[in-house]
């Protein structure tokens, strides 16, 4: 499954990735704001990322400017099943790609495939001092749930707050809706 945006590509990850993906990720300002990713993190973490079987309801996806330039891979995006089985979104983007709306992007992208494959409903959640995806979450249509719960991120090696958000993926957000955003 791929979706193409305004200014992105996202497709799945292939085993020749694992250099550009290792690259982009490899970062402690990155990896400490993704639960499940190590610090240090190492080439092989990247290829056990892309060796990993996704289901094709919950897919995830590598980004990657489609805007004329050559491609560049500026992160990931995708959601599967949290801890306690609710469909859960995460994504990241390459610290020099911070600001520029790509995670806004792809994330609307990534709610249209939900909505597409039939979901009724995702949460996310950001570390309680990653204040910016709240922001990107909120630009999503997300809304905090008013509850902060304790989560253990590998890459710092202990729990922290997290900051619960959730969407209602059908009634008033239509997938027309989203394309429309992408477009402008």
């Amino acid at each position: 499954m791929f979706a193409v945006t305004t200014r992105l590509l996202l497709r799945p990850g292939w085993p020749e990735d694992a250099d550009a993906l290792f690259n982009a990720i490899n970062d402690e300002a990155i990896v400490r704001n993704i639960a499940s990713a190590p610090w240090p993190y190492k080439r092989r973490d990247a290829e056990r990322f892309l060796a990993t079987p996704r289901s094709q309801l919950q897919p995830n996806f590598l980004i990657f400017r489609s805007d004329g330039q050559p491609p560049q891979l500026l992160g990931s995006i995708g959601f599967g099943d949290d801890d306690d089985g609710h469909l859960e979104l995460g994504y990241w983007i390459a610290r020099n790609h911070w600001g520029k709306g790509y995670a806004s992007e792809a994330g609307r992208a990534v709610l249209d495939i939900a909505r597409s494959l039939g979901h009724a409903e995702m949460r996310a959640e950001h570390f309680s001092d990653n204040p910016a995806s709240g922001k990107v979450l909120r630009k999503l249509g997300f809304r905090p749930t008013g509850r902060t719960a304790r989560r253990f991120s590998r890459g710092r090696g202990q729990e922290t707050d997290a900051v619960q958000f959730s969407l209602s993926l059908t009634g008033d957000d239509s997938g027309d809706d989203v394309m429309r955003d992408i477009a402008a």
